[in-house]
C-alpha cells in the first residue's frame, strides 16, 4: 500500500490547483481531487487551499473523512471501485458516484437511495478484459434498469504512456454521453486530465497532482 501523503502545504496545493486550471485553458471542467493517499488530518489543509470538491475510492475512508469537521465542509465524490455491499455506507455522504456498474449495485441502489440521487455509470470503452464497467452495446439497458437519475458516464481509458494515446477513448465516451443527452463526463485523471478536457470532460480527478 502506498504510504499516505502527510505535511502539505495549503500554499503549494493551491499554486498546483491553479495551474491544474490554466491547462484546463478555460473548459468548463469540475476538479475534484482524488484523496485517496491524503492523510484524513490533511484535509484543513486543503480547504484552506481552495479546494471544493474531493474524490474518495474507498468506502470506509470516504465516511471517516467525510466525518470530520473539515470533511464536513468539502463536496464528497465516490470514485472508486463500486461494491454493492458499500452502496448504502457512502450514500448518506456523496453527491455522486462515478462508478456504478453492476445489477448488484443497482438493486442497493433501489433499496437504500434517497430521493434526488444521481450517478454515473462507468463504462469499458476500450472493452479490456477483466476490467469494470458497462460495455457500450449493453449501455441503454443498463440505464434503463438504474433505479436513480444518471447523469453522466464515467471512465479509466487504457493504461497509455502518452496522454494522447487516451483521446479516442475520451471521445468515445463524449459521443455515448452526447448520443443519450447525458450532461456529466467523469474522466481524465493527473496524466491526461487536459486531453480529456479538450474532449469534453466536465469532471477531471486529479490526485498527486495536487499534492507534489
Amino acid at each position: 500500500m502506498a504510504e499516505l501523503i502527510r505535511g502539505l502545504d495549503p500554499d503549494r496545493v493551491r499554486e498546483n490547483l491553479a495551474a491544474v486550471r490554466a491547462e484546463l485553458d478555460g473548459a468548463a471542467c469540475e476538479v475534484v481531487a482524488a484523496v485517496k493517499y491524503v492523510a484524513l488530518e490533511e484535509l484543513p489543509v486543503l480547504v484552506e487551499a481552495g479546494l471544493t470538491h474531493v474524490g474518495e475510492n474507498r468506502a470506509q475512508d470516504l465516511v471517516a473523512k467525510a466525518a470530520t469537521p473539515a470533511g464536513a465542509g468539502l463536496t464528497w465524490d465516490f470514485i472508486g471501485q463500486l461494491q454493492s455491499r458499500k452502496v448504502k455506507q457512502v450514500l448518506p455522504h456523496v453527491r455522486l458516484i462515478h462508478s456504478v456498474a453492476s445489477d448488484s449495485a443497482l438493486e442497493q441502489l433501489g433499496r437504500h437511495a434517497p430521493e434526488g440521487t444521481e450517478v454515473l455509470v462507468e463504462v469499458n470503452v476500450a472493452g479490456e478484459a477483466g476490467k469494470g464497467g458497462v460495455a457500450p452495446a449493453e449501455l441503454d439497458a443498463f440505464i434503463a434498469r438504474c433505479p436513480v437519475r444518471v447523469s453522466g458516464l464515467m471512465t479509466m481509458p487504457p493504461y497509455a504512456q502518452r496522454a494522447e494515446d487516451s483521446r479516442r477513448w475520451f471521445a468515445a465516451l463524449a459521443q455515448l454521453a452526447a448520443d443519450r443527452g447525458l450532461p456529466r463526463l467523469s474522466m481524465g485523471t493527473t496524466q491526461d486530465f487536459a486531453v480529456a478536457a479538450q474532449e469534453g470532460a466536465t469532471i477531471v480527478r486529479v490526485g498527486t497532482r495536487l499534492f507534489r
